[in-house]
């Protein structure tokens, strides 16, 4: 009669509750299918009621509402049996909210976003707890008892951060919730009543505080009935036994964290995985996603082993590596030298060294030669011939006051900074060929002034070159030396485009993301034709001879048809290697991330060895030669298309004779201290490698950044 005259006296009519999604973690899979790493908001696992110990419902109805099959949404007699043990001092074994209503304020408190909001779902107030039996009087009605206890199991909080009975049996007990025993039950079903002060995580006076709520749990249980007198004495006599599972979250708890992080950051950042930030943000942190990545251990463990090979944990110089495949972007492996983290002490890098800041990387380092091969790709897009060329001396100054203009038609560039090859050798005429394999300083400036600088640097943004701080490309006359500071995978996709005759893909890390209902859907690669197929190959024939002939010669290739690029700043600031079979494309930088031109390369110990001038050949290099090898072994060698030689055979105006050779220079003099761009040379050891065309010497790839 209360009861009933209180409903009508109050209007306590049902009000339907807003229940959305709980927060699930999301997982990270590798191509494989393997899990790497996992990202949560709350550690949840949503698990059936079937899949709960029948021990756990008995504890958890036990103590916390012991008429739950018995009554509606409101207890009555429940409310005033622990109203009188609270006012007569009897310790409120049990308090008056039914697990009804329990469920209710649990949802109330998840899908508070706001502070306010927050603060509202747990007031102690009238109204608040009205509307709760309002809203507890509809979710009677809608769910079955055993509906509403999976729910509630799922939603409550037991401390030591885990949410939900699955995640509290793994992280309390090592154990899936279906096999809690007695005792391991009793104690989950103690911790739900207050948590904070339970938390084992929290000291030994909260483990104690859990272990005495423990025990009463059994007492409640042996007074039900529910268990034995002898079965409440052996499980009270049992240890706390909390086991404090680790549950890992996170890139830095991943095995693979720089993957992890790039994964990561195109998910927050990328509008494919959602309209706004905060929807995404929301997903990753709430959705339950299952995420396929396009990380493969066979390449992500040949580079890690191949940079370690090299470069220490300990060193200040980093070394840091993306391997992208030809034709659809797929970025099959990124690894950094350094331990990711926050400690510096233990000198762990907390960004991605081999991504743009948009994928959570740095500023990078200047590209240095590996951008000639944009001007290569446009001097061939012109029509020019592969034994065509420009004669210049060991110096190049621009005429006039400049005669490079950028894309807005400025001129740019200073005409008192000359850029000039090292006294060793590199005037006279070069063809594309000798000057790529030479990589001649001169050579290229003169010809990005003949092809145009604006459209040498068109040319670099149709292969998906842009800076890594997300700036605008500096167009300047140096461009094509590298004065840009580039990232890994930017240049891993940019040669990845000349391996696939002229197709641009953008980079990837996710190809399927499944939601927590097994709804799935994949994501393919992003590719566009961007250059002339011909051209490319021409321009894969040209630098094939960089293992053969170049820069690389002296390490040799990698038993399989490549091709690549050396770049070694001007100033031994930073080093490349950048290279492509038919199969996989890789770039390699190696720099000081406490400022390239503070710390150079010079005169440093890098793995336990001392280099006096570090080249692009020199480390990057022969990480690049051995984690290729290792990263291909078990795929059988593609060769390149042959260059059409009827196009780009010969030259169009006459081949003048090649020069003689030069005997090669073993020493190691350091580089020009005046105002102009020097050979820094690419090849490896201070020395420079015979070419075989001649024996041009390796040019210097980046000048100091005067034209910023």
């Amino acid at each position: 009669m209360t009861v009933k005259s209180a409903t009508e006296e109050l209007h306590l009519l049902p009000k339907e509750l807003n229940e959305p999604p709980l927060a699930e973690k999301t997982t990270l899979l590798d191509a494989d299918g393997k899990q790497f790493a996992q990202f949560f908001y709350e550690n949840r696992e949503s698990v059936k009621l079937d899949q709960v110990a029948d021990i756990m419902k008995t504890a958890i109805v036990s103590i916390e509402d012991d008429r739950f099959y018995q009554h509606g949404a409101i207890d009555l007699e429940g409310t005033f049996r622990a109203a009188v043990r609270n006012l007569s001092g009897g310790g409120g074994i049990q308090g008056g909210s039914s697990i009804t209503q329990q469920y209710v304020k649990q949802v109330l408190v998840n899908s508070a976003e706001t502070k306010e909001e927050q603060a509202a779902a747990i007031e102690t107030s009238y109204p608040r707890k009205l509307n709760e039996l309002r809203y507890a009087m509809a979710v009677e009605e809608k769910y079955t008892k055993s509906e509403i206890l999976e729910r509630y199991l799922n939603i409550a909080y037991f401390g030591a951060g885990a949410h939900g009975i699955q995640a509290a049996a793994k992280r309390f007990f090592g154990k899936p919730a279906a096999k809690l025993n007695l005792w391991q039950a009793a104690t989950l079903a103690g911790a739900v009543q207050n948590p904070s002060r339970t938390d084992p995580n929290a000291g030994k006076e909260s483990r104690q505080r859990l272990l005495d709520r423990r025990n009463t749990v059994l007492d409640r249980m042996y007074e039900l009935k529910k268990i034995t007198l002898p079965e409440a004495t052996e499980a009270k006599a049992k240890k706390l036994g909390f086991k404090d599972t680790p549950v890992p979250g996170g890139c830095d708890e991943s095995d693979y964290p720089y993957f992890c992080l790039y994964a990561q950051y195109e998910l927050l950042n990328n509008e494919d995985f959602g309209k706004t930030a905060t929807q995404r943000k929301k997903q990753l942190q709430r959705g339950g996603l299952t995420i396929q990545t396009t990380l493969d251990l066979t390449a992500q463990k040949a580079s890690e082993k191949a940079i370690k090979q090299f470069v220490k944990t300990s060193d200040k110089p980093v070394a840091s590596q993306a391997m992208v495949v030809p034709g659809t972007g797929a970025i099959k492996a990124m690894a950094a030298s350094r331990k990711f983290g926050q400690n510096k002490k233990k000198n762990e890098m907390g960004y991605n060294l081999a991504a743009d800041v948009q994928h959570g990387g740095g500023r990078g380092f200047q590209a240095g030669s590996t951008f000639k091969a944009f001007t290569l790709l446009t001097a061939l897009d012109r029509g020019m011939k592969i034994n065509d060329g420009n004669s210049t001396g060991a110096e190049y100054r621009a005429p006039g006051y400049s005669s490079f203009r950028d894309c807005e038609g400025n001129r740019v560039g200073a005409p008192d900074h000359g850029v000039r090859n090292s006294s060793e050798g590199g005037g006279g005429f070069k063809t594309l060929t000798t000057g790529t394999l030479g990589s001649v300083n001169t050579f290229f400036v003169k010809l990005e002034e003949q092809v145009g600088l604006c459209n040498v640097v068109k040319t670099a943004k149709k292969l998906g070159i842009k800076r890594a701080d997300g700036d605008k490309l500096e167009e300047v006359e140096t461009f094509t030396l590298g004065v840009n500071e580039m990232d890994p995978v930017t240049v891993s996709a940019a040669y990845a485009t000349i391996a696939a005759r002229g197709t641009y893909c953008k980079p990837m890390a996710i190809t399927e993301v499944r939601d927590r209902t097994g709804k799935t859907t994949s994501y393919k690669p992003k590719c566009s034709q961007v250059l002339d197929e011909e051209v490319a190959d021409a321009a894969t024939h040209i630098m094939s001879g960089v293992f053969t002939r170049g820069t690389m010669s002296e390490y040799g290739g990698i038993g399989r048809p490549a091709a690549g690029k050396t770049g070694t700043t001007d100033g031994y600031t930073a080093a490349w290697f950048a290279g492509f079979t038919p199969d996989l494309a890789s770039a390699v930088s190696l720099g000081d991330p406490r400022g390239a031109f503070e710390h150079d390369l010079v005169g440093v110990t890098i793995g336990g060895r001392y280099y006096g001038y570090v080249y692009g050949a020199t480390i990057s290099g022969q990480i690049w030669r051995n984690s290729m090898s290792s990263a291909l072994k078990d795929v059988d060698p593609s060769r390149f298309t042959p260059v059409n030689m009827d196009r780009f055979g010969g030259c169009s105006g006459g081949c003048p004779p090649p020069p003689a050779r030069k005997p090669r220079d073993s020493g190691d003099g350091p580089p020009s201290t005046d105002d102009t761009t020097v050979n820094d040379g690419d090849g490896g050891n201070g020395g420079f490698p015979n070419d075989g065309d001649g024996g041009f010497p390796d040019e210097a790839t980046t000048p100091a950044p005067v034209n910023r």
